[in-house]
């Protein structure tokens, strides 16, 4: 069984204290963060807003992406196409999305 982490702001202050750990993300918000090459295989994430964010080479094998919305994040080589297909609906603002594939991907609204 998975964590549930709730209503919470991750900045780079905050994750020296509390990593990013394997869950369910509720209601949250990541600034700033260089996400870059992390393994976000098996997360789910639910009405979260990632802003500002360096997403770049991320795994998102089977992530749950339930109306994520991304702000201003570099996006480089993504795989959205290994995403868990379940309630997927992500949309994209002011993003740089270079070399990512959403090969067989039906998004709605993006």
């Amino acid at each position: 069984m998975q964590d549930t982490i709730q209503d919470q702001t991750f900045t780079k202050e905050v994750l020296l204290e509390k990593p990013i750990v394997k869950g369910v993300y509720e209601n949250c918000t990541f600034n700033n963060l260089d996400l870059s090459n992390l393994n976000f295989s098996d997360y789910r994430f639910i009405d979260c807003v990632f802003s500002g964010c360096n997403l770049s080479l991320t795994k998102f094998n089977k992530t749950g992406l339930q109306e994520v919305k991304f702000v201003g994040c570099k996006m480089l080589g993504l795989h959205f196409d290994a995403v868990n297909e379940f309630g997927l609906e992500v949309s994209f603002e002011n993003c740089m999305l270079n070399h990512s594939s959403f090969y067989k991907k039906k998004l709605k609204k993006t």
